[in-house]
């Protein structure tokens, strides 16, 4: 049973998606089909972003590797993802943060003219 629907917004996340390794791709899947299929999504796998309105990542491990996907919600069922990176540092860059951020506010935008 699906609890979320997932999509994409423009190609901002399957730029990011495409440039991955087979292998994390796969691991991607893997943390995408929790995100829609859990009940309750364990914080390992997805966490609110304190301060962005909205904002929510989607973390995916794999070897040595942090990776997170920038998401947020529509409708509290759909979860629109919007770009990825890879994590290198302890704190999520404030770069990439801004990033999400204006493209949440691009499709949030695009959704009310329409």
């Amino acid at each position: 049973m699906k609890y979320r629907e997932v999509c994409f917004y423009e190609n901002y996340f399957l730029s990011f998606y495409d440039r991955q390794s087979t292998k994390v791709k796969r691991k991607i899947d893997a943390v995408i089909e929790i995100v829609q299929q859990e009940k309750i999504i364990p914080v390992k796998f997805f966490k609110h972003l304190s301060g962005t309105n909205g904002l929510y990542e989607i973390r995916v491990e794999y070897n040595n590797d942090i990776f997170r996907i920038f998401s947020f919600f529509e409708k509290n069922r759909l979860i629109i993802l919007v770009n990825g990176f890879q994590k290198k540092k302890q704190k999520t860059p404030k770069r990439e943060i801004r990033k999400a951020l204006r493209i949440k506010k691009e499709y949030e935008n695009e959704k009310s003219s329409s």
